[in-house]
């Protein structure tokens, strides 16, 4: 046993040293190509080439091969090609009369072949990114189809009736090919966008949608969907079942590779039928059909897996207002409104003898009653009243569309509404934790810190941190239901809750339970079973080099428009500055990605090729696009700039750059490494 796990943990070590051996050596070709194409060029136009580097600041390693010194510098994030008569860190050389005197100066040049040396390391990177592209296809790059495994509540795709298993098949009137079509269309239009598909049910739909704003980018609130795959880890830390949960306690147990088949003998076709299913018999021990890794697809091992109760602190909270309502949903048609409270329902009070957090259960147990509803409401300029509504609910699994998001509202989809809880007291439990600690009614929760249990380490249970959510009284959304829902993520951690009763805050610990009292046929129980499963993904490959180099044209211009929007959408304040990813993101997605494969890899690098061609030819001094810029001004005027502005813009174009470079290192390292 020891040898085969030293072999395991060796085996991980040599993989892992591979792929950061790969990711160099990519990240290292796509500054090579984009500099060997200044250098072909420039020595093609007979011109003196000083230095040739990779890499920025102090030299680590150079030799020199004939007038030329090639160089490795101690900055990895890119290079440069050091001409007679061209120098960024000395901008004068370009308008010296004494250097312009040397034919083989840069400056002596006539402008045409210096607009031709300074386009040639981008014209290099779109030629490599449309060959690592066309490689990657060649092989085969797997992409993840357009098929929602989930719409976010309260978002503009949940409002406009999107549901998990819905496949888009256009977008504004174009054929979609991918998820990321579906992210690209959100993040870079100007207004709503039309998108026509399949439900799951087979009927076709065809909406209008109006992307969110608030974030920092467009978005209309969607997550790709699962397969039915579970996954296989390298890393020997990392469990296919979420620990303290029924999955990590079936029997027999989950293996990496398996494959979901039947559940209680019924066939399951995808993902979004796996999760309705699991929801919709929530609190029963279902009986699961699997298909072993390297086993004929007909065999199948069937494993016993229980139920996930949700576990509570014995708190009842009060309702918001309703925040979001489906269109064409039961709610829409009863005449409910966002910003309606609900106050009674079937004539019992919400708050005090019905649980806002089991709202989506209520409603769900009774399918095709007419239920009545009291809401208070308040019209503009008048005192709030009550209205009497009744709402027929249809077939929808309570809590299939939970919290995703840290400012999620808790959906009730049997009757398509979603609302916050608001963390003030309302009832406690008997007997419960809560009670136990000794919080009264009326009280306020304040702040819930969930916290590791005992001496476990977040690697313990797969890298899950430890949350905190703090409760503003200015704040109208007072997320309870997400923290709720974040203590089902992490079953038997203890928390820490702040409490405020008006005078004085107080801090209490404790354990939330499962409530020994409810019979387990009646336990209210999570819509999942803590199985970790794989990414849907469908294979992209070209039958020929042919194929391949047209797929990879394609994708070369689909990615440089894609780069030229995200750039417009900066600028318009439609993307946040905080989309940016810097040189330590880069590196972390490339090495996540050759972990995936070659193929993955080369596609990554292809864009990184393709976007470092397109950001070096913005008209920014000291890059390629502010040189040509300077080029043109010479071509027209048939005088070179002046030698103060050229030195002046030079310096402003490095001082952009470094302070770019620093916020991307600030947004990589302190909002990303740290969070």
């Amino acid at each position: 046993m020891e040898v085969e796990l030293s072999s395991l943990l060796l085996g991980t070590f040599t993989s892992k040293i591979i792929n950061i051996a790969m990711v160099a050596l990519g990240l290292g070709l796509v500054i090579f190509f984009h500099e060997l194409g200044h250098f072909a060029v420039a020595k093609w136009c007979n011109v003196k080439v000083e230095r040739f580097s990779i890499g920025f600041g102090p030299i680590i390693y150079s030799f020199k091969y004939g007038e030329t010194e090639y160089a490795l510098s101690i900055i990895p994030f890119g290079g440069y090609v050091k001409m007679l008569g061209q120098d960024d860190v000395d901008p004068s050389q370009l308008t010296s009369e004494e250097i312009a005197l040397d034919p083989r100066s840069y400056s002596a040049k006539p402008v045409y072949q210096r607009m031709g040396i300074i386009s040639a390391g981008v014209i290099m990177n779109i030629v490599t990114g449309m060959l690592f592209f066309a490689f990657a296809f060649r092989m085969g790059v797997e992409s993840m189809p357009s098929v929602i495994g989930a719409a976010i509540p309260g978002m503009p795709a949940w409002e406009s009736g999107i549901q998990p298993g819905d496949v888009i098949e256009e977008i504004d009137g174009k054929k979609t090919s991918s998820y990321m079509d579906i992210i690209r269309s959100s993040a870079f239009s100007d207004g709503d966008i039309t998108m026509a598909g399949t439900h799951l049910d087979g009927q076709k739909f065809d909406i209008k949608i109006t992307p969110d704003q608030t974030g920092t980018r467009p978005q209309i609130g969607t997550i790709p969907s699962n397969s039915l795959r579970i996954p296989v880890f390298q890393d020997p830390a990392q469990s296919v079942a979420s620990k303290g949960t029924a999955a990590a306690k079936a029997e027999p147990g989950f293996l990496g590779g398996d494959t979901f088949k039947t559940i209680d003998g019924k066939a399951i076709k995808n993902y979004a039928e796996l999760q309705r299913t699991f929801a919709a018999k929530s609190n029963q021990t279902l009986k699961i059909g699997v298909n072993r890794k390297g086993t004929p697809p007909t065999e199948i091992v069937e494993i016993s897996v229980g139920n996930n109760p949700f576990r509570t602190l014995g708190l009842q909270m009060d309702i918001g207002p309703i925040e979001s309502i489906q269109q064409g949903s039961p709610a829409e048609r009863a005449g409910l409104k966002v910003g309606d409270k609900i106050t009674h329902i079937d004539n019992q009070d919400v708050g005090q003898a019905l649980n806002p957090l089991k709202l989506p259960n209520y409603f769900s147990g009774k399918v095709g009653e007419t239920i009545p509803i009291v809401v208070k409401r308040q019209e503009a300029g008048s005192d709030p009243t009550e209205v009497n509504l009744n709402v027929v609910p249809i077939d929808n699994p309570a809590w299939l569309e939970h919290p995703y998001k840290t400012d999620t509202p808790l959906a009730v989809g049997s009757i398509g509404i979603a609302f916050h809880v608001i963390p003030t007291v309302l009832k406690v439990e008997e007997g419960s934790p809560a009670a136990k600690a000794g919080i009264k009614v009326n009280e306020r929760i304040k702040k819930i810190k969930i916290m590791l249990p005992g001496k476990d380490t977040a690697a313990d249970w797969n890298n899950i941190p430890e949350v905190t959510y703090e409760f503003d009284d200015k704040d109208k959304k007072m997320n309870w239901a997400s923290a709720f829902w974040e203590m089902q993520v992490r079953p038997g951690w203890p928390v820490e809750l702040t409490v405020s009763n008006k005078r004085q805050l107080r801090e209490v610990k404790m354990t939330p339970w499962v409530n020994p009292n409810q019979e387990k046929g009646e336990q209210w129980s999570l819509p999942v079973r803590g199985i970790r499963l794989e990414l849907l993904r469908e294979t992209q490959k070209a039958d020929s080099m042919g194929q391949a180099l047209g797929m990879g044209v394609r994708y070369t211009s689909n990615s440089a428009k894609d780069i030229y929007l995200t750039l417009k959408s900066l600028f318009t304040g439609r993307v946040s500055p905080l989309e940016l990813s810097g040189p330590v993101t880069i590196a972390t997605v490339a090495y996540e990605v050759a972990h995936q494969g070659y193929s993955e890899l080369l596609l990554f690098l292809g864009f990184l090729s393709v976007n470092l061609a397109v950001l070096n030819f913005l008209p920014i001094p000291v890059l390629d696009g502010g040189h040509m810029v300077f080029l043109c001004w010479e071509g027209i005027t048939r005088k070179r700039p002046n030698e103060k502005v050229l030195a002046a813009a030079t310096y402003v174009g490095m001082i952009f750059v470094l302070g770019l470079m620093l916020f991307v290192l600030y947004l990589d390292i302190f909002l990303r490494a740290l969070s």
